[in-house]
Order: C-alpha cells, then sequence, then structure tokens
C-alpha cells in the first residue's frame, strides 16, 4: 500500500463514518498522510482529525478515535493509535507495506507518475541564449534544470512544450556579424564585439562556405555575416545541448515576430485595452498601472521597436498557441524584468498569477584545487557548457546543476564530481543501481527469477531495513508531485541520495542471495523483489534528471 493508497484509505474512512451520521462534516478532498519522524510511531500518520474537529464541533481526540475505530476494520491495517493532541499513527500489515515493492516493479517506468497536473498546457521556456557565443556555464545550469523541471512536469500529468527564444534580430545580431566580418579580414572586432577562438572559426566557416564573401560590399558583407554567421552559431549551440541530452520542442526566431507583424499586432491590441500612449516621439506602455516601478516603451523615438515590444508579440504568440500558462527561466540579473514582464500580461488582459510563472536562477561557480575556474579554452573569460562536460562529464555536470535549488548559488567542485567515490553523489546514486544490477544478474545466473507478481509472499519482508527500504519506495510519487508543484528538481536528487544510503544499509544486513548449497526460498525471492523496486525508483528518479542509471560501474 503506497502512501498515496493509504490517502484514499483514509479519506474512505471518513466518508463511512460520515455516511453512518457517527461525523457531521463534509468528507476532505485532500488529506495528508506523512511518515512520523520517529519510526516506533508507525508507518505513516495524519492530521486529519484535527482539521475535522472545529467543523465537526467536537475534540480533536474524540474524532480521532472515531476515525481509528473504522480504519482498524480495513484491510491491510494492522494498528492505528491516537497520539497527542488528536494525530493518527498508522501501522500496515506486514503484506500490505510489503506491495509497495510489488506495485514499483510491476509499473515500471510508470511508477512515480500521477495525474495531478492533467489538463494543464504549460510552454517552459529556458536557456535562450543569444545565438551569438555558445552556451556558457549560466545558460548549462539553466540546461540542466529546465529539462528535468519538464520531465517532472510531463511525470506529474501536465503537457509540456519546451521552448528556446533566440533573439536573431537588434544590436547584438548587429554587433556579431561586425565582430565576424572584421575577424574574417583580420581587423581587430569592434570595441563592443564578440572575442573568442568560436568568432575565428565560424568566420572561417562563413568565408568557406561563401568564398566571395569578402569582395562584397560592405553592407551585403554584414548581412551574409549576420545570417549565415548566426546560423552556423545556432546550430552548435542546439548540438551541444542535445550532446548534453536538451532538446526543445520548439526553437522560436524573434526574427519572425518583426517579419509576420506580430509586433504591430500586439501594440494594437494593447493600444484597444487602452494602456498605450505617445510621449517625446515614442510609444508607451503604461505599465506603472500594473505595478511596475516606471512605464516601458514600446517603440523608440527612431521609430525601432524595443525588446519590450517582442516580449509582448511573443507572449501573445503563446498564447494564441494554446498554453494556458507560460513559465519562463531566467537568470538573477534579470529579476527587474518580472515586475514588467507581469504588467504587459495584465495589460493584455491576462491573470499574471494564472497566466504565467517566471523562475529566477542563481549564479554557478566552478573550483578546482579549491580556486575558481574561469578560463575556457574557447571563449576567453566564460566557462562553456562544453567545459563542464569535459571535466565531469554530462551526467555529473547534469545531476550537480539539478541537485541544487535554483535561488541558490553554486560552487561547483570540479575534483568532486569527477571522483568515482561514494563522496561523489551521482556516483553514489548510480552505483546503488549498478550494485542492484549485478544483484540481479547474479540472481539469474542461479536460475532465480522474480516470477509472477501474486506469487510472492511479500510478508517476508519483515526486517526494520527491509520495511525502511519499502516506506522509501513508498514516497517516491509523493516526491515527483511536491517536486513538480514547486518547480524544485532538486529534491528529487537529495531523495535518491536518501533512497541509495538506505538501499546500502538494507544490502548490509540482508543477504539477498543463498550462499554455497543453501536453498533459495520465499524471502529470495521477496527481496529480489524489493531489490527490483528499489533499482526501478532509482532509474526512473535518475531519468527525471535526465541523468542515466548504469548496469555496470
Amino acid at each position: 500500500m503506497t502512501p498515496e493508497q493509504l490517502r484514499d484509505l483514509v479519506r474512505t474512512a471518513v466518508g463511512a463514518v460520515v455516511e453512518r451520521g457517527t461525523l457531521a462534516v463534509a468528507v476532505p478532498d485532500d488529506v495528508v498522510v506523512e511518515r512520523p519522524r520517529n519510526p516506533e510511531h508507525g508507518d505513516y500518520a495524519t492530521n486529519v482529525a484535527l482539521r475535522l474537529a472545529k467543523p465537526a464541533g467536537r475534540p480533536p481526540r474524540e474524532v480521532a478515535e472515531t476515525v481509528a475505530e473504522e480504519l482498524r476494520t480495513r484491510p491491510g491495517i494492522a494498528a492505528v493509535d491516537v497520539a497527542g493532541p488528536g494525530f493518527l499513527n498508522i501501522r500496515l500489515a506486514q503484506g500490505a507495506l510489503g506491495r509497495i515493492a510489488v506495485e514499483a516493479v510491476t509499473a515500471g517506468e510508470a511508477y512515480g507518475h500521477t495525474t495531478t497536473l492533467a489538463g494543464q498546457r504549460l510552454d517552459l521556456e529556458f536557456v535562450s541564449a543569444n545565438p551569438t557565443g555558445p552556451v556558457h556555464i549560466g545558460g548549462t545550469r539553466w540546461a540542466a534544470v529546465g529539462d528535468a523541471l519538464g520531465r517532472l512536469l510531463e511525470a506529474s500529468g501536465a503537457e509540456v512544450t519546451r521552448e528556446y527564444y533566440f533573439n536573431d534580430a537588434g544590436a547584438q545580431i548587429d554587433r556579431f556579424a561586425k565582430s565576424l566580418m572584421a575577424t574574417a579580414h583580420g581587423r581587430p572586432v569592434p570595441e563592443d564585439g564578440y572575442a573568442g577562438d568560436y568568432v575565428g572559426e565560424i568566420a572561417a566557416q562563413v568565408v568557406a562556405d561563401e568564398p566571395g564573401v569578402l569582395e562584397l560590399p560592405e553592407a551585403q558583407q554584414q548581412e551574409r555575416f549576420r545570417e549565415r554567421g548566426v546560423e552556423l552559431m545556432f546550430a552548435e549551440i542546439k548540438r551541444t545541448l542535445a550532446a548534453f541530452g536538451v532538446v526543445f520542442d520548439v526553437y522560436f526566431s524573434e526574427r519572425t515576430l518583426h517579419e509576420t507583424g506580430a509586433l504591430e499586432k500586439a501594440i494594437a491590441r494593447l493600444r484597444e485595452n487602452g494602456h498605450v500612449y505617445e510621449a517625446d516621439g515614442a510609444v508607451w506602455l503604461r505599465t506603472t498601472d500594473f505595478g511596475d516601478d516606471k512605464d516601458r516603451p514600446l517603440v523608440k523615438s527612431d521609430g525601432e521597436p524595443t525588446y519590450f515590444a517582442a516580449d509582448c508579440a511573443y507572449y501573445l504568440d503563446k498564447r494564441t498557441r494554446g498554453f494556458d500558462k507560460v513559465v519562463i527561466m531566467l537568470g538573477a540579473d534579470h529579476a527587474g524584468y518580472v515586475g514588467r514582464y507581469r504588467a504587459l500580461v495584465a495589460a493584455v488582459g491576462d491573470d499574471p498569477d494564472a497566466n504565467l510563472e517566471i523562475l529566477l536562477g542563481q549564479l554557478v561557480n566552478l573550483v578546482r584545487d579549491g580556486q575558481p575556474v574561469r578560463m575556457s579554452k574557447r571563449a576567453g573569460t566564460v566557462v562553456l557548457l562544453e567545459d563542464l562536460v569535459d571535466a565531469v562529464g554530462a551526467d555529473a555536470a547534469r545531476y550537480a546543476l539539478a541537485r541544487a535549488s535554483v535561488d541558490q548559488q553554486i560552487d561547483l567542485d570540479l575534483d568532486l564530481w569527477s571522483r568515482q567515490t561514494n563522496d561523489n553523489p551521482v556516483f553514489y546514486v548510480q552505483y546503488a543501481h549498478a550494485r542492484i544490477s549485478s544483484v540481479l544478474r547474479n540472481a539469474a545466473d542461479l536460475g532465480l527469477v522474480l516470477g509472477e507478481a501474486g506469487d510472492v509472499d511479500v510478508a517476508q519482508l519483515t526486517h526494520d531495513r527491509e520495511n525502511d527500504l519499502l516506506r522509501a519506495i513508498g514516497e517516491f510519487p509523493r516526491v515527483l508531485t511536491s517536486a513538480a508543484e514547486l518547480r524544485a528538481p532538486h529534491r528529487v536528487a537529495r531523495y535518491l541520495e536518501e533512497l541509495a544510503g538506505t538501499y546500502h544499509r538494507f544490502y548490509d544486513v540482508c543477504r539477498v542471495l543463498p550462499r554455497g548449497d543453501e536453498e533459495a526460498g520465499p524471502l529470495t525471492t521477496a527481496r529480489l523483489w524489493l531489490c527490483a523496486a528499489t533499482a526501478v525508483v532509482l532509474r526512473n528518479g535518475l531519468g527525471v534528471l535526465g541523468v542515466s542509471a548504469p548496469e555496470r560501474m
């Protein structure tokens, strides 16, 4: 019996006493079932009686005794005790607890998935680095966290579209094109241009692809370097992200907003809503009406649209595509952007609390031998995604970046994350999976198989370490749901480390396979199911983080 099943059972018990007229309350839609801090208090605890006492007009302990009496009659419940002001401490029948292992193995890849967010259509935008250079370490963090969040949301039933918005229009692209052109001619890049070996590489590729480009008039040259340079740079961005395991459903070009008239349509809509005015030769959106600290320009006095105008058009494009909520992941240096974006959402007639969510992430610092790592082989002073992967590997990089809450700055120790030892968290978790895989291979060599789910006697699992492991496996669906709702993939990583430790402690004291001439019995089979269930959860949890679950290490 999983915590979710127990929650439903408690709700059913409440419903039974309400139907009999013993309690005059509404049956709650949600019931909280948690593992008690002290295992001696039972397998699970619920505060449902405390919540019902006030509407029932009765003392909490009296309500608790009423619900406990009903629960004790239910299959799978070994004992129910009333504790403190009215908590219910529940102990499951041994077979009921053991069925968690069977459910995990039977469900396989689906174990842990729920329908909590079913019906929600979410557009998840992350990374969105300008195509003027390779993905740096800040974008790499968003790649790891954003992809993991997308997997989490899908595991909770949401329909998720992963989207990359690339700014291929505007002044920064002009500077990029001029930098490429100058490098191709052997001249220094402009003072506000882009430096790094990658600029020379792309410039050389443009010349190789179009041998006559340097003979064109300067304006045509710049246009060719702009168009082809952005194309090559973005192709590399997509390649490095794909090698990191991150592929987007939509790659959205800012330039298309200009070419299709989407900006003009967005401004017209805002004007119709009465929030646009003109001053000093520019067109403004009155964002102060919606809590922003100052109004924002949509069109500059020279007639050029602003980035903010493109943001308005892009948001409306997403909503037109049918998304219920737009989720955007940004670096902490964009914190000032939140107020103006919420204002534009309100100005188009949407609810910023319902239709928009902006997540801000802190910086990542790399250290080696206790010293900061600052230099990149290709980008001068910027550390790139490829630099991190070269240093620790893709699995360790993804796990390390997703393991910490995004609102925390990370000092990522390259020495630690490259070690093949248990003090490296990702190795510790992956090793637990590999260890189980070895046990299952050895069992198969001995002719031992799991058999049918209905034949395993899970009531054999009575050891404290077995029970600890079963309860930990049962928590997985709730961990995924909570992590999805809180937008917190790091909760999955921390859970996996706890699960791996729980398995190692089980393995140290509970022999799984028979030795020598020992006969394999029902306990052997039950423990093999327990091992297999643990492997399912480790594999599924690592999969949510985009990390592999090796069978050999």
